[in-house]
């Protein structure tokens, strides 16, 4: 497996990113929009830990109705957020996709939601994503490479008490399948193994990944300064959505955003959490043939790759941020300044 040509979401034909920040004073904030092509793409969802924030992902389940979603909004703002789905329902409805209810132009758009918690962190908790946030992150949407770091959903994200933000990656497999993440991280355990400084992911890494900063000689005094930027298991959550062009169901698709899970465990310690609820929507655009069981198979283990490689390319592209709530070091200037 190698990266696709922009090592990101949007390698993945079809597809579109698109994110929006909260602007103003106290605000940290915001929220990004995957959007597939005009008919959809079949969607499935895996959810865990202790503190989800969603909507419509039982619309998802194999057993009910509606196989493809409009569109996939993940969110900053807590269970407030999700109303940022709706103005990307309402926008997307007006242009006339979604699922046929009636006649001419009479649809629903099918908009899955997940949510992080960053209420609070830009010091005015009422600033937050709504209707108008979702609507500016679709019109945002664009097939160019996602930015990466402090913006859309992951303005206001941390990982283990240093900053998180948005990161995305892909693989092509031999067959010319392609896979591919982008990861909200937002994690209330670490990014990083304590006991040598490294990303738990940085293992995982691949020519044309991002390169992590050289780590200093003194090791145990970076070892120190990253136990005191450590923070509590606070309200967080890691959100994102794995992506192929292959022809999966929705039960495939499920198991796609399932193994995604797996990828977020090798670059997060713990996972999965009390104070997390972590989401992932696994999308397929159906561009390619059905794979066959090793094919379904090479889909899932690219994945969780995907997963992991995205959220360390989060955790680089992150900067650090000060606000009246409080100051969150990045990675990169922590290790830089020891």
């Amino acid at each position: 497996m190698r990266p696709g040509p922009t090592n990101s979401l949007v390698d993945v034909p079809g597809l579109q990113v698109g994110h929006a920040e909260i602007a103003g004073e106290g605000a940290l904030s915001g929220t990004t929009v995957v959007l597939p092509g005009p008919e959809g793409a079949v969607a499935g969802v895996d959810v865990r830990g202790g503190g989800p924030g969603t909507r419509e992902t039982d619309a998802l389940d194999p057993r009910t109705l509606v196989e493809r979603v409009h569109a996939v909004v993940l969110t900053g703002g807590s269970a407030y957020g999700l109303a940022a789905a709706s103005g990307v329902a309402d926008a997307l409805g007006a242009q006339g996709r979604g699922f046929p209810v009636g006649g001419p132009g009479e649809v629903v758009p099918v908009v899955p939601a997940a949510v992080v918690f960053d209420l609070g962190r830009g010091g005015r908790f009422t600033a937050r994503p709504g209707a108008e946030t979702g609507a500016a992150a679709l019109a945002a949407c664009t097939d160019t490479p996602p930015a990466e770091g402090v913006v859309g959903a992951g303005t206001g994200t941390l990982v283990g008490g240093l900053k998180g933000g948005i990161g995305s990656a892909s693989s092509v497999l031999a067959d010319g399948t392609v896979v591919a993440a982008l990861v909200v991280a937002n994690a209330a355990g670490s990014a990083v193994d304590p006991a040598t400084g490294e990303l738990w992911g940085a293992r995982h890494r691949r020519d044309g990944d991002a390169e992590p900063p050289a780590l200093p000689a003194d090791r145990e005094t970076l070892l120190a300064a990253l136990r005191a930027a450590a923070a509590p298991p606070a309200l967080n959550t890691t959100i994102g959505v794995v992506a192929t062009d292959a022809g999966l169901t929705v039960a495939q698709c499920a198991k796609l955003a399932a193994v995604g899970q797996s990828g977020l465990a090798r670059a997060v310690h713990p996972a999965h959490g009390m104070t997390d609820g972590d989401t992932f929507f696994g999308l397929a655009t159906t561009a390619r043939p059905a794979p066959d069981l090793a094919g379904v198979q090479d889909i899932l283990t690219a994945g969780a790759d995907c997963v992991t490689r995205a959220l360390v390319h989060a955790v680089l592209a992150a900067r650090s941020v000060e606000t009246p709530a409080g100051h969150w070091r990045s990675y990169r200037d922590l290790v830089g300044g020891v």
